[in-house]
């Protein structure tokens, strides 16, 4: 498909619905953002035949820091993504420019060792591409243009949404698209842990890879139950916010690492690796001597863990029932629980820099007075992003209210689509 070929498509009956599907209100300016990347893909490798991919970021809805315990989540699929026009080439590389971050970068296939540093999107991209090999699946050259508006720093998966993509793109290139979304979790995760020396789970990507509204069980991490929701979110007049709080100046790598490990410490006291293998019935029965041994904030963290876990189940049959209403009391409730269980919406390194704790205050005494709407940290907590769910009428003044404390343009109102990550070329060719 050539660049005019790629408009023609773009602006079919198919891809109106398809776009409106995907971006909502933004449809318009989202097809604009596919014919940029055609465009800069043909400026930059000439005019031969390309495809179109699309990854999107995601939203926690609930299980805060429970997937890498082998637990449960509600997540979703947002209107933000990472998008590309990606072809074929016979040179043994893998050529992208990103023109989002202003990269310009060349892979050899025969070099893919990480660096010294292992950070970067070189060395993320070279971990996927080992990743490829590692679980029996082709790889190839490709040249790929990519840009994305997934907010970075803010929870919503830029790093798994570009992963995703790169992920969609070897799939459909190298291995007859027969992959499953499941296999880019893992390599994702793969190349997060052994490229990156991020010791991530399988959340993100999963969140990223499948589409629409999907609760994840991750209690056996290999072949995680998947489950997508049929739930019309739009229909309720509800939107999801996601509310920068500002970046915090602590190194936090400690802290988000404390939480996985404060948690397998409580498992390792009945002998097991991670808390989905022990029952919370015998953890309650031995709390005194297990605080001796872990300490207290271990003992509140994997409460937190057993009781998320159950609100996701409570989540997940209240959007089946179609009660929206005990929907959102959950949502209240595992917001609660990470703040006082928990505990990730401050770091202790720098209490006087409280962003989330703030921004959820305030946010808190917004929804008191309205009596409407749920709120909660977003993502791994500690600096960084909430999320709240209100009413459409009351987002306007939400934002208005909430933005004069974390500043214009830090609030950004996001819908869930149906789609993860896909080729959109041949989506709408079917």
């Amino acid at each position: 498909m050539k660049t005019a070929e790629a408009k023609e498509m773009l602006h079919s009956k198919k891809a109106e619905s398809f776009f409106e599907q995907m971006y909502g209100s933004q449809a318009e300016e989202n097809v604009a953002r596919y014919e940029s990347a055609a465009q800069g893909f043909a400026a930059k490798f000439g005019e031969k035949d390309m495809l179109l991919f699309s990854s999107s970021g995601r939203t926690e809805i609930s299980g805060n820091h429970t997937d890498h315990n082998h637990g449960k989540v509600l997540a979703g699929s947002i209107n933000l993504d990472c998008i590309g026009a990606a072809a074929k080439n016979d040179a043994g590389v893998v050529h992208i420019i990103s023109a989002t971050y202003d990269q310009d970068f060349t892979i050899s296939l025969e070099d893919l060792k990480p660096s010294a540093k292992m950070a970067g999107t070189i060395d993320l991209t070279k971990g996927i591409l080992a990743g490829f090999l590692d679980r029996g699946y082709q790889i190839g050259g490709f040249d790929a243009y990519i840009t994305s508006n997934v907010i970075s720093a803010a929870g919503v998966s830029s790093s798994a949404s570009y992963e995703m993509l790169i992920c969609s793109i070897l799939n459909v290139l190298y291995n007859d698209g027969k992959m499953d979304v499941v296999d880019y979790a893992h390599i994702g995760k793969f190349s997060e842990n052994k490229f990156w020396n991020k010791q991530s789970g399988l959340l993100d990507q999963m969140a990223c890879a499948v589409g629409g509204l999907i609760t994840i069980d991750f209690k056996n991490p290999n072949a995680p139950k998947v489950e997508k929701i049929d739930f019309d979110f739009g229909a309720q007049n509800h939107s999801l916010i996601i509310v920068q709080t500002g970046k915090g100046h602590a190194d936090l790598s400690e802290d988000y690492s404390s939480v996985p490990n404060e948690m397998k410490a409580v498992a390792q006291y009945f002998g097991k690796e991670v808390l989905a293998e022990v029952d919370e019935a015998e953890v309650l029965a031995n709390v005194a001597k297990i605080r001796k041994k872990t300490g207290d904030r271990a003992i509140l963290r994997a409460l937190h863990f057993f009781e998320e876990n159950k609100r996701v189940d409570a989540e997940v049959a209240a959007l089946k029932e179609k009660d929206f209403a005990a929907f959102l009391e959950n949502i209240t409730a595992s917001g609660n629980s990470s703040w006082k269980w928990l505990q990730n919406c401050f770091t202790n390194q720098a209490p006087q820099e409280q962003g989330i704790t703030v921004t959820l205050a305030l946010t808190e005494l917004f929804i008191q007075e309205k009596k409407k709407g749920a709120c909660r940290v977003h993502g791994g907590g500690f600096a960084g992003v909430i999320m709240a769910m209100l009413p459409n009428e009351l987002v306007d003044e939400y934002i208005a209210y909430i933005e004069k404390v974390t500043g214009k343009g830090s609030a950004y109102r996001m819908m869930i689509r149906p789609y993860g990550a896909v080729c959109v070329s041949e989506f709408l060719a079917k």
